[in-house]
This record gives C-alpha cells, structure tokens and sequence, in this order.
C-alpha cells in the first residue's frame, strides 16, 4: 500500500516531533523551513537567551538531556545541540528541506461549510482530497507545488510576524531621527553585531517579557549608566527569582493532578465542579504563598513593580517570567543603568518617545520593540483560501479542537501554537496525538461537538484569565488536557504507579514515554 504523503511546514520542535511520530506510523513526511538550520526559535536568539523552564520539565519524553549538560536551565548552544542530538538520533534530517519558503497551501477537494463530520465523512484520509503546497527553495528561487495527503502546519507564535504597535498618524516612528526595529532584527544580529548596534547609545525597550528584559540586561552591561536602557511597559507580570518558593519545587504547586483539582476544568462533571468550589480558598492560598516569596526575594514594592492581579492568573496565560540573576536586574535599576516606566501608550518625536500619560519625554537613539509576534496572522497566511484564513483569524482566540485541529478545515493539523508552561512534552503529547489519529487509532467526532468542546475551552479562559482569554493557552492545566489526548489514543489517564503518586506528584515528559 502506498504511504500517504505528509507535509509538515516548520522544523522546529513541534515540526520535528511531527516527522518523527509520523515516521513511527509509517506515513512518508516532508518538512519544509525557510531557515538554514532547525530548531525554529532557538536558530536565532539573544546571546543571553536560556530556557525559562528546568530542563527536566522541557525535554524529549524518550530522549533526555545528555549528563553532560549540567546547567538547570540550559544556554541556547545547548539548546540547539540537544534539538541536533535528537534530530540524528531518529533520523530525521533526510526528510528535512531546509531553505525553502512555503508560500502557501491550497486545498484541491470537496470542502462544504455545512459538512456535519470533519472532511465530510469523519475519515481523516477521505477519497479526494489533497494540498498543494508551494514552496521556493531560497538557494535557487526555484518553485515547486508538491501535492500533500495531510498537512501540519508547526509555524509557532514566536517569530517571522513582528507585533508592532500601530500609532496615530504623525505620532509613529516615521517622526524618529534615530533606528526603531523589533527584536526579532535585533535577534537575527551577530552577537558582536548586536553589541556595536547599541553601544554607546540610548535604547529604549518597549515590553517586559523574556526578549525585553534580555534585550535591556545586555545594553545595560554594555552601556551602564551613562547610556541608560528604558523599558517602557504596560503592566506587570509575576517574574520568578527561581522554582522553589519558599523552598517548595513550583512543580507541586502548579503541575500536579491536586493542583488541578482546585481550578475549575472545561468539561468538568458535576463532582469536579463542586471539589473546584470549595477548594477556591485553597487556590487562593497557593497563589498568595508564591507571590510571598516573590515579594520577599525581589524588591518589586520599591520599583512599583507588584503586579495588580494573582500569580495564578498568569500561570493560566502562560505569562508568568523566569529572571535569573534578578540581583543583578536590580542592581542595574538601582544604579540607573535601566530606567522602567509604566504607560498604556506613547508616541514618537524627533529625538525619542513621549509618553501619552505625562507627557515626559524620554531620549533616544534606537528603540527595539519587544512587543511580541502575531502568530495568528501567520497562520492565517499560510491559507490562499480567504475563507479558511477567516476561520484561523475572525475568532478571539484560535478554535482548535484539542488545541490541534479546526473543525471546519479539512486534512489539517496544527501543533505548537497553543502554548503550555513546558511547550515541549505539550508538542510532544500532540504530535502523537495527530500521529495516532493519521494512523485511523482513534475518530473524531462530530463537527458540532468538536465546536462545543471549543467553547468550553473558550469560557475557561474567559473565567480564569479575563483579559487574556484570546491566548491560546492550556497553562497549569497540563495533566487535564493530556488526560483528554490519551483517552483518545487509548493510553492510561493515571501516568503514575499508586493513587497517591497520581495526585500529588508532578507531571513531566517522562510519565508519557509510555502508551
């Protein structure tokens, strides 16, 4: 019988957990990248860039780091070693093409809006029906459409689209003298590149997450006082001096079955519901029990850093920031070398930014916008057809059933958009998921039960992360949604030996190596 043909666009992890599980069911995968190198994010990144997970949490189920990677938290050339080990280790680079823009993907079949199983029949391979995926290899701009089976898109959220603020007319970055670019340029730069671009000079950052804070920490080691660094940003997030508060592993707090039991769960019964109630105040507690330690270890009440919601909160959108070194953060704010100021908006003049709230104007000669990437707008892109487009981007939050499919788009799965506390073994649990459902080990079902799913995960949201309820997120809910892929696949729910390891021991990658 003839291998189906599965196209995968992305060589990052999620792409590379892809073409391996793919491979394990004996399907025929093709991974195309526009980069010269896979690891996706890791490829390009700041010198100081480092996970913001431990790596026990963030590895490969059935290949963990090497002893000799000795770091907690691993540099990125570990990183991109450990992503290279295991790309060779499952032979996966022959079915890599690596230099070559997908320009989009078009689908040649039978497609009705009103179709009450997905593909029109449930079959995740129907009888007609196939994409034609048009790709430019950038070595010899040379184009060609390969016809696909199944497509699955792994473009991630975190690169390729910059999310650049948009400014009134005369108030944007056409007034500036100086450079304005977005971090990701700065990203691309040679590290000694990046240092000669910034030294010397008066660098505004604009956002305080992980780029943000990277960014600014290496100006003000390059600069310090004298050319101080401003991040200028909307509001504060919980940042983590380490994993342990109060000397308790944060991964039995927020990555075990308990923990879980405290949050309310889209498609809960009536006894979980309940159990969530009355342990609200509990839940209450444990946030309270970590944002005391934060508060204790770093001086944020003395920098009018203390965010104004709960760490939980940002533990469900994925927002919580791990700050190694934060003395150090510190020391450069206290000596000047960075500068923070808090404003909803500001606006550019000749010499810098003016901030909207008072109007104070802060000198500059180059400002990096750290503001993030539209990863839905990349998504969106990758369809020619308008209407499947709309369907990725008309809705606040992307629907994917399962996070991975959209009920309404036929022979395509997406992994690695929704993000998780530990985006690898999250990625990982997914490829097997698409991979055991090519295979035909599970069906999904219907059209419209698949949409109700999706809104419940949509109402979470809504209910625990307010504002943010348009990420797409399953933060600190782990253990639930995987507990969902694995009944699909027909794997044990309970990972661990005993009830009492199943509900107060943490998860992590190595508890699914296993069906």
């Amino acid at each position: 019988m003839e291998k189906k043909q599965v196209i995968i666009v992305g060589a990052g992890i999620s792409g590379l957990l892809a073409c391996k599980y793919c491979l394990s069911k004996g399907f025929n995968p093709t991974v195309f990248d526009l980069e010269p190198d896979i690891g996706g994010v890791w490829v390009k990144t700041i010198k100081t860039t480092r996970l913001q997970a431990p790596k026990a949490l963030y590895q490969f189920s059935d290949f963990p780091w090497p002893d000799s990677v000795m770091d907690v938290f691993p540099t990125q050339q570990q990183m991109l070693e450990y992503i290279h080990s295991y790309a060779n280790h499952f032979n996966l680079m022959p079915h890599i093409k690596l230099q070559s823009r997908v320009n989009g993907i078009s689908y040649d079949g039978p497609w009705s809006k009103t179709w009450s199983l997905w593909n029109g029949t449930g079959e995740t391979f129907p009888a007609k029906g196939k994409w034609h995926v048009t790709v430019t290899d950038t070595r010899t701009a040379t184009t060609q459409v390969y016809i696909a089976d199944f497509v699955i898109l792994c473009l991630g959220r975190f690169k390729d689209v910059p999310n650049i603020p948009e400014f009134p007319t005369g108030k944007g970055p056409e007034n500036f003298r100086g450079k304005a670019i977005h971090s990701m340029e700065y990203a691309t730069m040679d590290h000694d590149k990046a240092v000669d671009f910034v030294k010397g000079k008066k660098v505004v950052v604009v956002g305080f997450g992980k780029t943000g804070l990277d960014i600014a920490r290496e100006c003000a080691s390059i600069n310090g006082p004298k050319h101080p660094c401003t991040i200028v940003y909307r509001r504060d997030h919980w940042k983590l001096p380490d994993w342990a508060p109060w000397g308790i592993p944060l991964t039995y707090l927020y990555f075990n079955r308990f923990s879980e039991l405290l949050v309310h769960k889209p498609g809960e019964g009536f006894v979980l519901n309940m159990l969530a109630t009355l342990l609200s105040p509990l839940r209450w507690g444990v946030s309270k029990f970590v944002e005391s330690y934060i508060r204790n270890k770093l001086p944020l009440a003395k920098f009018n850093m203390v965010p104004q919601h709960s760490f939980s909160k940002d533990a469900r959108s994925c927002l919580i920031l791990y700050m190694p070194d934060p003395d150090n953060f510190f020391d450069a704010v206290e000596e000047k070398s960075i500068k923070l100021k808090k404003s909803q908006s500001f606006s550019f003049y000749e010499k810098g930014i003016s901030i909207d709230d008072d109007n104070t104007p802060i000198e500059a000669e180059i400002v990096i916008f750290a503001t993030g990437f539209r990863g839905e707008e990349k998504l969106k892109d990758i369809f020619e057809s308008s209407t499947f487009g709309h369907f990725i981007a008309d809705s606040p939050r992307v629907p994917l059933y399962r996070e991975c499919i959209h009920p309404q788009i036929p022979q395509v799965a997406m992994i690695g958009y929704s993000e998780s506390l530990s985006n690898i073994y999250i990625s990982e649990m997914r490829a097997k998921w698409v991979a055991a459902l090519l295979e035909g080990a599970f069906k999904l079902p219907s059209v419209n039960e698949m949409e109700k799913d999706i809104a419940r995960w949509d109402e979470y949201m809504k209910q625990s992360t307010e504002e943010y309820h348009y990420r797409s997120s399953v933060g600190a809910l782990e253990i639930w949604y995987n507990d969902q892929l694995c009944k699909d696949m027909g794997m044990k729910q309970m990972r661990k030996n005993g009830p009492f390891a199943n509900l107060f021991e943490p998860h992590g990658p190595m508890d699914y190596v296993k069906p």
